[in-house]
């Protein structure tokens, strides 16, 4: 459990054991998709609004496709997004600055400069840090996938790079995506686009995870991957390998799913049933990127019945994590469309995230919060403060 979770469950036991004490005025209700008239100004914090032990997130934008973009890096320019992250969110994922091709640029050297802001900065501001990624077929440097090594070398160059990786924020990431989209959507293993399991075998996986735990033994470690929200084929493949793995030792911490939909698709709705079958092998779930993404009308702006849907899934994912357990961890794929990934990629589509560009809060958003605060147990007093 997380020791969070578990000092809050002690804390429970505790007010049961007091007299009882007047209950604090309710909350005035919010409207439907509006936020609530709550005059602390905590309150209107998602950070704030989550139960004890759970972390709400969002990706620090910056690295990868942000540098083609007409704007300076996000995080080292934008003073006001960075006063958003910080209040709203108790969790951050580097959305590319811990990414092979930024992190690892030639094989002899390492640019840790974003990365070693972005930790220093959740340090400063009470937060978590996820990190992503450390074997994975996409956004590898030329160097890598183009050079000719041996497969000694190759091994020699993954155990040095998540060992010096790891190994510098050593116990201060809470989380590592060790493992990312490693099945294709059939379930079968990327065995040509993955250099690692193409030139060493599917043995190098478990290999990542020993790595990865040797140099941070107190990180939770995961498998991560996109289409695997509800029971299929591709999730399925990866509860087949983590039995597996678990049988033989290997320290899998955890399994994720990031949670990139869209209002075209149906919701996936065995989302809960596949995150509980993983939490009943023992492993901590997480929801690690998730955004919602639609068709534009010609005029650019989201129509209300599309801002509805998008906060509905929004809702039903939250919900979804957490009714389990061991499911401690929603992180939104950026919270403002200025910065989003889903225009660059998904031509016509777009107002992914929970704010618009300007950042005002969208109806998704409200929806979170409301769905946070209903979690919270009735002893905890949220951002009023414990009354003993």
């Amino acid at each position: 459990m997380n020791p969070i979770r578990s000092v809050a469950v002690t804390l429970a036991t505790a007010a049961l054991c007091l007299p009882l004490a007047a209950a604090p005025a309710a909350a005035t209700p919010h409207s439907e998709h509006g936020p609530p008239s709550h005059s602390n100004a905590k309150f209107q914090r998602l950070r704030w609004s989550a139960p004890p032990g759970f972390f709400i997130g969002s990706a620090v934008a910056g690295g990868g496709h942000h540098l083609e973009q007409d704007y300076p890096d996000p995080f080292t320019s934008d003073k006001k997004y960075r006063k958003i992250l910080k209040k709203q969110f108790n969790s951050v994922s580097p959305e590319n600055q811990m990414k092979w091709e930024y992190i690892h640029p030639e094989r002899d050297r390492y640019d840790f400069e974003m990365a070693d802001a972005i930790v220093d900065f959740a340090a400063r501001n009470g937060q978590v840090v996820r990190g992503h990624t450390l074997l994975w077929h996409s956004q590898n440097p030329e160097w890598l996938e183009e050079g000719d090594f041996s497969q000694e070398e190759l091994r020699t160059i993954l155990r040095e790079h998540i060992m010096t990786v790891v190994g510098r924020y050593s116990g201060r990431i809470q989380q590592w995506d060790v493992a990312n989209e490693i099945f294709d959507g059939e379930g079968n293993l990327r065995s040509e686009e993955n250099i690692w399991i193409r030139e060493l075998g599917p043995g190098i996986i478990a290999d990542a995870f020993r790595w990865a735990h040797q140099a941070d033994p107190h990180a939770e470690l995961f498998f991560n991957d996109y289409n695997v929200e509800g029971v299929n084929a591709k999730s399925d493949a990866y509860y087949e390998l983590t039995q597996e793995l678990l049988d033989e030792g290997v320290p899998v911490h955890g399994f994720s799913t990031q949670g990139h939909l869209s209002i075209q698709y149906g919701f996936p709705g065995s989302l809960e049933e596949n995150l509980r079958r993983f939490d009943e092998l023992g492993l901590s779930t997480a929801i690690t990127e998730m955004d919602v993404r639609m068709e534009l009308p010609e005029s650019g702006e989201p129509t209300e019945e599309q801002l509805d849907k998008q906060a509905d899934y929004y809702q039903q994912a939250l919900s979804a994590c957490l009714e389990v357990a061991g499911c401690d961890s929603f992180t939104i794929w950026g919270f403002t469309d200025k910065y989003s990934w889903v225009p660059v990629f998904f031509e016509g589509q777009g107002s992914a995230t929970v704010m618009t560009d300007d950042f005002t809060r969208k109806p998704s958003y409200f929806e979170i919060q409301s769905t946070l605060q209903d979690a919270q147990p009735w002893w905890y007093p949220g951002p009023w403060g414990w009354p003993w």
